[in-house]
């Protein structure tokens, strides 16, 4: 039976001027007080600020005056947050609310679903002019096509996303309910023009895509991960955990895969710091990436997977498949989560222990929450060097405490200082990346593990970030610094010959 074939049924954002700074003047004893017409001095120790001189603390950017105005702007502006679709997008999707009833009517969905977006467009046009007319709708070219494009999204797509999803500008999506959709481009959030037609719409696109993976998502199972074909990750939260309806945050991938080079010529790290990453990447280093929410783990993870030797078995394990390693001989493994009874379940660490038995040369997992930490340490240690994975903290420092407390909070019963030295023994360089205000992505430290000296674990800086000022438009300026200290990690660079590049970069 033909999927079209059914007969036509029932109609269905000021600055003020910077005031005038005093400056101490030395105590003298018995002096009389200076009058309001005497000029205030504070001799050649504090000299007078001169007339156009930045407020302190103002970073270059301007007064005094100026920090409290927009201040001032930001606490009486009006914050509504609402998606606004106007325009001719407006007026498409209202004629779409009317088509679409009418279109279901006429097509045999499960028929439907086994045609592509192009044979469907094909099939389409026909029936929707025909439903146009029963409308007495009359439509220009444009408008016709972009009628096709939005209903077939709706049939076959996830709806309103699939515009946002198509854009090659936006980073990130986040929705906040049907009525509210913000979008990351260029590291800035701002508000989308799409909404969804009420709760139900967004639900129902929300379970189309994690039903793509094998995942639930409902009243008894609210929270769920899942990943587009493209490897974006998705994360999805219905009620009743989410007050204002189901939430739906995509973390969007590049189709095009990230290099070290591409990520220096962004400006996220210097020369040198590309050369010496480099060099750890093919030389086998232990590597953990560490950083915040958005400053660009993962795709630092990519990057330095590129310089991974073609001949060598790499496993990644994660919750969501998101890595795409640009390597051959390379296998990805997935948790899975646990069935509606609570069994089932299949954590990190017992992928990384099944791994160990699938002679991988390099084990790299995506991100580590837990007490599979210490599973990938005994990885590290056991023959399969530049193992690599990603986790959450601040500096170097803060990323090898949080290391001992994932540990601990495990039921492993090991002493402290044992945990350190499994550590310092295992890792070898911390790669610390940052998201700054400007929205910006930078490597801010590269720092060498050493050992232990007492029970704490000693580290050298190789590189660094260094902030300078901000200029007028709001970007930071800043510079990356060697520390000219000869790495410990030379020795592993020497045996695979990178040790005078090595040495070079690192000086």
């Amino acid at each position: 039976m033909s999927a079209f074939g059914r007969k036509n049924g029932p109609a269905g954002m000021g600055s003020g001027a910077r005031p005038q700074f005093g400056v101490a003047r030395p105590m003298r004893g018995g002096a009389p007080a200076p009058s309001a017409d005497d000029k205030i001095e504070g001799g050649d120790q504090f000299p007078p600020l001169p007339e156009d001189a930045p407020a302190p603390g103002a970073g270059g950017k301007g007064s005094n005056g100026d920090a409290m105005a927009r201040l001032s702007e930001r606490m009486n502006a009006d914050h509504s947050g609402n998606s606004e679709v106007g325009g001719f997008e407006a007026s498409v999707h209202k004629i779409k609310e009317q088509v679409l009833p009418r279109l279901l009517e006429r097509v045999d969905p499960e028929a439907a679903a086994t045609l592509s977006k192009d044979e469907l467009s094909e099939e389409f046009r026909p029936i929707i002019m025909e439903v146009l007319a029963e409308l007495k709708v009359t439509l220009n070219r444009r408008e016709q096509f972009a009628l096709e494009k939005v209903l077939v999204d709706e049939l076959l797509g996830f709806g309103p996303l699939e515009e946002l999803l198509n854009d090659p500008d936006v980073s990130d999506i986040m929705v906040n309910g049907p009525d509210q959709t913000y979008i990351e481009k260029k590291g800035k959030l701002v508000l989308a023009p799409i909404r969804f037609r009420d709760e139900s719409h967004l639900f129902q696109i929300a379970q189309r895509i994690v039903n793509q993976v094998g995942r639930r998502v409902d009243q008894t199972t609210p929270l769920a991960d899942a990943r587009l074909k493209d490897g974006s990750r998705v994360n999805v939260i219905v009620p009743p955990l989410s007050l204002r309806g189901t939430a739906i945050s995509i973390r969007k991938f590049s189709e095009k895969p990230i290099t070290i080079d591409m990520l220096k010529d962004f400006g996220s790290m210097s020369e040198k710091m590309a050369t010496a990453l480099k060099i750890a990447g093919a030389c086998r280093m232990n590597i953990v990436i560490s950083g915040g929410t958005g400053s660009g783990k993962t795709t630092m993870l990519n990057a330095l997977s590129k310089m991974i030797d073609p001949g060598e078995r790499v496993l990644t394990i994660e919750d969501a498949a998101e890595l795409r390693l640009q390597q051959p001989h390379w296998l990805p493994l997935e948790t899975r989560p646990p069935n509606l009874e609570g069994q089932g379940a299949i954590t990190i660490g017992d992928l990384v222990k099944n791994a160990l038995r699938m002679r991988p040369d390099r084990i790299i997992l995506g991100e580590i929450r837990g007490a599979e930490c210490f599973d990938l340490l005994a990885a590290m240690n056991t023959g399969h060097d530049g193992s690599m994975c990603t986790l959450h903290a601040n500096s170097p420092r803060e990323c090898l405490g949080r290391m001992e407390n994932m540990i601990l909070m495990g039921d492993i019963k090991i002493p402290k200082e044992a945990i350190s030295r499994q550590i310092a023994e295992s890792v070898d360089l911390i790669v610390q990346v940052k998201r700054l205000r400007d929205g910006s992505r930078r490597t801010t430290n590269i720092t060498e593990v050493i050992g232990m000296e007492g029970d704490v674990i000693v580290t050298q800086e190789l590189f660094k970030f260094e902030y300078l000022d901000e200029s007028e438009d709001g970007k930071i300026l800043g510079e990356f610094r060697s520390s000219g200290l000869r790495p410990y990690t030379l020795e592993k660079a020497r045996q695979f010959g990178f040790d005078q590049a090595y040495l070079e970069a690192c000086l």
